[in-house]
């Protein structure tokens, strides 16, 4: 029961930083204030009140209209609240209530940001990543998950193979891959990184098969690789461990 009573409160407050991320979303890209002015209608301008403002409900109250244009509202705006709401559930079963709950909350909060921003600029902001390198190096000592000398080895790890992969292709990809792979080897660590970037090269893939296959996409035409490495560092951060065990009990004498 208690267990229960803690994941709804975790859930509401995923839904609440999902609310916050969705500010963040709208302005970083934008290079405007995500404290000030407060939350408005895109359209109208008008100030958004509290009550209008409540994550998902308040979407579902209002019928996705502005109260006073009417104009429609984004179904972004609850998809990324039930995602971090979701996620923030999924890392409390995963870490538990300890210590190592926060970082994995930061951690699932950036790759939210960092998803939906590119997908919609193609674009990773740095004042997201490298922050959250420090953050996860600063993390790795204060908790000793990972060790501190896995975090530092795997955010060199994580920004060496998006450079030799932005070399090889004379950027076919950007910096902004680069550093959220070190972003994600400094929360993770070096060995739950590789089954990050394994994941996303893997799902990354058969979508671009699949999208080449039903002609959505050309061969020249980019797909943003950001949110396929956000995902693998989700299954990183949630299960990494376990397939890491699984493998080298499975294919290593």
């Amino acid at each position: 029961m208690m267990e229960a009573v803690s994941a709804a409160a975790v859930l509401l407050f995923g839904l609440c930083v999902g609310s916050f991320l969705n500010v963040v979303i709208a302005r970083l890209p934008e290079g405007r204030s995500i404290v000030s002015p407060g939350s408005a209608c895109p359209r109208c301008g008008r100030a958004i009140r509290w009550h209008d403002n409540v994550p998902v409900l308040s979407f579902l109250w209002l019928r996705a209209r502005c109260r006073h244009c009417g104009g429609a509202i984004s179904w972004r705006y609850p998809l990324v609240e039930l995602a971090t709401g979701g996620l923030f559930v999924l890392a409390f079963l995963s870490r538990g209530p300890g210590a190592l709950l926060p970082g994995a909350l930061v951690l699932a909060a950036a790759l939210v940001a960092v998803t939906a921003i590119d997908l919609d600029h193609q674009i990773i902001p740095d004042v997201v990543t490298l922050p959250g390198i420090a953050v996860g190096l600063a993390l790795s000592v204060a908790t000793g998950q990972p060790q501190w000398t896995d975090a530092v080895i795997g955010s060199l790890a994580g920004g060496a193979i998006f450079f030799v992969i932005i070399v090889a292709s004379r950027g076919g990809m950007g910096g902004g891959d680069m550093k959220l792979g070190a972003m994600l080897g400094a929360f993770l660590g070096w060995k739950p990184l590789l089954v990050a970037v394994l994941a996303a090269v893997l799902v990354g893939g058969a979508l671009a098969i699949a999208l080449l296959a039903l002609g959505r996409k050309g061969r020249k035409d980019a797909v943003p690789f950001g949110p396929f490495l956000a995902l693998g560092g989700v299954i990183a951060l949630l299960w990494g461990d376990r397939l890491i065990a699984w493998y080298l009990g499975a294919f290593v004498p």
